[in-house]
């Protein structure tokens, strides 16, 4: 399903602190240098106590609505983060009483994919313009990946980062603008390659505090995520041009998930030979988890790398596994 509408307003919010690799070589007693080379990251940024999800999640999405400069409320408030604030309520429930809009009314909801998630919440917005239901809306995705990191694994220890990042979308009478295609795909059988166990129904106080510890930690088999993600991506690629009538050199910026350094060497390889059109962040901003995707796209607004008229490519994998392909008309 098309669905006409313009990005209005988009904005981002990265933590106060900052973490360095050479930080973390003192912290896992490696020499110099060695987390950068072994894992292609320099610095990311760390939440502290008072950053919390929903925090980060509404200064990004008061960025969003400041450029947007709407005369009312959005329409609907859709969470996409990867992992909620708690169980109960909802994320964006608290995010839209912390931008001051707690009585308006606006229906709020989340929308759950890991790191697809913002995706996931950009897709059910487009139908809801689409549909007509809804004129304008706003997106947000805000994850902390270092709540969940075990402080003794250094490899997952090193590629997270924390974030936030929305975006503000209004229906629009142009046919050539908006969601063009989507096209996702899951394969359940791998749902055990990334999982986080607590913080849902699996793990219960009654099965003690050492149970509820380790399911916390985020649990990560890196080398199989890699694999079944990129033999997933080819596919539904190919499945959203075709939708969106349009070719790999017709798309002028590819905004994906910043899952790893090899990760996005992967996406260049397969827009090569415009390789230059893949933006990459990982260096300094790490995994953001669900902020990923829309981070890179704030930043491609930003800084010019994606203009009105351009075709752009939303890409990335999640835990479960899945892989979504996204193209948008700006």
């Amino acid at each position: 399903m098309i669905s006409r509408f313009v990005i209005a307003g988009w904005g981002s919010y990265r933590p106060r602190e900052i973490v360095t690799s050479g930080d973390l070589d003192l912290r896992h007693g490696h020499r110099p240098g060695w987390t950068q080379r072994e894992f292609g990251i320099a610095a990311r940024h760390v939440a502290g106590p008072d950053e919390t999800t929903s925090m980060m999640a509404a200064a990004a999405a008061r960025e969003a609505l400041d450029r947007a400069a709407w005369d009312g409320p959005p329409d609907a408030i859709i969470g996409g983060c990867g992992v909620m604030e708690q169980p109960i309520p909802s994320t964006s429930a608290i995010v839209q009483d912390r931008l001051g809009l707690g009585r308006s009314g606006a229906p709020c909801f989340d929308v759950n994919q890991t790191c697809l998630s913002f995706v996931a919440a950009l897709d059910v917005a487009g139908m809801g313009i689409a549909t007509g239901r809804w004129r304008r809306a706003l997106v947000f995705a805000s994850d902390i990946a270092s709540a969940g990191l075990d402080p003794a694994e250094p490899k997952t220890r090193s590629i997270f980062g924390d974030g936030a990042a929305a975006l503000a979308i209004e229906a629009c009478d142009d046919p050539g603008r908006g969601l063009l295609s989507v096209a996702s795909v899951t394969q359940g059988a791998h749902h055990r390659l990334a999982q986080l166990r607590a913080g849902g129904t699996r793990l219960r106080v009654g099965e003690g505090y050492e149970a509820l510890v380790a399911g916390s930690h985020f649990e990560m088999d890196a080398f199989g995520i890699f694999k079944a993600a990129a033999k997933a991506l080819p596919g539904v690629i190919a499945r959203a041009l075709v939708e969106a009538g349009l070719s790999h050199e017709d798309i002028a910026c590819i905004v994906c998930h910043q899952a790893s350094a090899p990760g996005v060497a992967h996406v260049k390889r397969l827009f090569a030979p415009n390789s230059e059109r893949v933006l990459d962040l990982f260096a300094t901003t790490g995994n953001q988890i669900a902020a990923s995707i829309p981070t890179v796209l704030a930043h491609a607004l930003e800084t010019g790398a994606a203009r009105q008229g351009d075709a752009v490519l939303l890409l990335g994998t999640a835990a479960g596994i899945s892989a979504t392909a996204m193209v948008l008309r700006l």
